[in-house]
């Protein structure tokens, strides 16, 4: 489906959802085009992640697994997965974007892009690839993962 004026015009906003293996520099990519995207009206989600706020990476907002749990009961996440042994949640927030007329960037993932495109059937993916001898770098290099992870 495509977007024209009128779909601007009626108030709905289109979903980028930005996928890529852990690792492929998504986070980077976010934080270098931040201004630009500001500037062109995009809105960009805060994941809310089951991993401590100090953790190295993105400005997410981080939670205990019962914090996380309490919120997805509530209704809080507009989406939300699991990977990497850790649950992901995209805040209400961005339905609230896109039902302004907003677009929204979302660093999603590859295994909720099924779900995330029936539920926002206008998506717009974008897939960073990187080539596995320069992913393997990145994830030694920000030590999250083991050894025996990182080649997995």
């Amino acid at each position: 489906m495509q977007h024209d004026a009128s779909d601007r015009r009626s108030g709905t906003g289109r979903l980028i959802f930005l996928v890529g293996p852990s690792g492929s520099g998504k986070d980077s990519l976010i934080d270098a085009s931040r201004e630009q995207l500001a500037v062109a009206g995009v809105e960009i989600a805060r994941r809310v992640i089951t991993r401590s706020a100090e953790a190295k990476g993105e400005a997410a907002q981080g939670v205990t697994p019962e914090q996380f749990d309490t919120l997805r009961a509530q209704g809080a996440f507009a989406m939300h997965w699991r990977a990497n042994g850790l649950d992901y949640g995209i805040p209400r927030q961005v339905d609230q974007w896109l039902a302004a007329g907003r677009p929204v960037l979302v660093n999603g993932s590859r295994a909720y892009l099924a779900e995330a495109r029936q539920r926002y059937p206008d998506l717009l993916v974008v897939l960073v690839q990187v080539k596995p001898e320069v992913l393997r770098q990145r994830l030694l290099a920000r030590g999250r993962e083991t050894t025996e992870e990182v080649e997995q």
